[in-house]
């Protein structure tokens, strides 16, 4: 009997922090642009897509998104990439996860928990947690994750205590 798996190889589902629950593919056509059948290996986030789509229409960015244009690697020319992607989610005590260049880090309790940490580069399923290895990578995640979370009253984990009103 055979199960449904929309994940494949990836660990996690919608809502995960594995790339099961974040990565997706991206189809663009761009007829005498885009090569058929290019494929690219850019890494970004939905919200890139504004500041890609204010480039190609000769408009401006609002100021203070975390937005970066991807119009060069549409074009095929260089792309800066970002330096690292974050994702949080406060539902169940909120979990975060960073992924820069080949390496992933997932925590499970905002600003808390130990932090796993895989090599997409050779376990894209993250079935093995080599966060004993790394320390050094695993600090590195872990001062990002310090770094872009922002407390926000609206959305704090549950279990959270909310500041007592001025």
């Amino acid at each position: 009997l055979s199960t449904f798996a929309p994940s494949g190889p990836l660990r996690g589902v919608k809502r995960d922090l594995y790339e099961g629950g974040i990565r997706e593919p991206m189809v663009a056509w761009w007829p005498g642009t885009i090569a058929p059948g290019r494929i690219s290996r850019h890494i970004g986030y939905f919200g890139d897509i504004l500041a890609t789509f204010a480039e190609l229409a000769r408009g401006d960015t609002p100021a203070g998104l975390d937005s970066l244009s991807f119009a060069s690697e549409l074009r095929g020319l260089p792309q800066t990439p970002k330096d690292h992607l974050y994702f949080e989610f406060v539902e169940h005590g909120g979990k975060q996860a960073v992924r820069k260049g080949k390496w992933k880090a997932v925590r499970f309790g905002i600003g808390q928990g130990a932090l796993e940490l895989y090599d997409l580069d050779t376990d894209l399923g993250e079935a093995h947690n080599v966060a004993e290895a790394h320390p050094d990578v695993v600090a590195q995640l872990a001062t990002i994750m310090e770094k872009e979370h922002v407390r926000d009253e609206r959305w704090l984990p549950s279990g959270t205590r909310r500041a007592d009103p001025p």
